[in-house]
């Protein structure tokens, strides 16, 4: 497939790349001005940073208590250090995969000079801002529902930041009840692998929570017969709020090690935040 076929620019100064395993919206701007070629060029290397962690799939699709061979590409490497620091044995360095590619473009892009960047990987969010630069970010309750809840702002007091999101009806598979957990990091790795954990936390037994093994969904799947949620009935509220204490209470654990800055975490309508994120919130 051509280049061309997969990376389109947009008027408003956004590049899309569309290659199946990877939709990423590209933003740069230097000084409020798009650089185009700047977008080009990063929309190029977004793919074959995808290619590098391709390279390393087999070992990427283990668990991180598992690997013994080290990957000695950057990149991979990356998801692997992210995933282990979140302390979860059994994921997989690709819960951190979304994120690390939207770090490593807009690394670059950033490296390049640009003031203000987004990049955007299918929800998992990496920003980076220099100079007075600032952005503000939607929250969403439900994964898979357009409305927002909450909105925080982001400035450049810190240059980098990751906003990534995880839950039930998104691209990957959850082993929680979460509609959606939305972790902010300094960078969009450890918020990715930090989303997952949280998400995989929000869990209680109950037989209106129907789970199967991954593997009898997607034969490829990373997680192999670890059980995901397939459905979640109707819930007593005392299991909802026990399933969003346990979530809390990993999130609470990632922000008192310095790993995320904080988390929102939705269960249909019911709704917990880690205690620090109320400084980044504006609505």
């Amino acid at each position: 497939m051509n280049l061309s076929d997969i990376i389109n620019m947009i008027a408003d100064g956004h590049c899309i790349v569309d290659c199946g395993p990877m939709l990423l919206s590209i933003q740069a701007t230097k000084n409020q001005r798009t650089q185009t070629s700047a977008l080009t060029e990063a929309a190029e290397k977004s793919i074959s940073f995808l290619e590098r962690v391709a390279v390393w799939k087999k070992t990427l699709s283990m668990p991180v208590k598992q690997i013994s061979n080290i990957p000695d590409d950057e990149i991979a490497l990356r998801m692997y250090q992210s995933v282990t620091a979140v302390g979860d044995e059994d994921l997989t360095p690709m819960a951190a995969v979304a994120g690390t590619i939207a770090d490593f473009v807009a690394d670059w892009l950033f490296d390049e000079g640009m003031t203000k960047v987004i990049v955007n990987n299918g929800g998992d969010i990496a920003i980076r801002l220099r100079d007075n630069e600032s952005t503000t970010v939607g929250i969403r309750p439900d994964i898979q529902k357009p409305d927002i809840s909450h909105v925080i702002q982001l400035t450049a007091d810190q240059p980098s930041w990751g906003v990534t999101t995880s839950g039930l009806g998104g691209r990957s598979f959850t082993r929680g009840i979460a509609s959606a957990i939305t972790t902010i990091a300094y960078n969009a790795s450890i918020a990715d692998a930090s989303a997952t954990s949280i998400a995989n936390a929000c869990f209680v037994e109950d037989k209106q929570i129907i789970q199967i093994p991954a593997n009898k969904i997607d034969p490829d799947t990373d997680l192999a017969n670890i059980p995901v949620t397939l459905n979640v009935g109707s819930l007593h509220p005392d299991k909802v709020k026990k399933a969003l204490g346990s979530a809390l209470q990993k999130a609470e654990i990632l922000t008192g090690n310095s790993l995320i800055k904080g988390a929102l975490i939705y269960a249909g309508d019911s709704f917990v935040k880690t205690d620090n994120i109320q400084d980044l919130l504006i609505s």
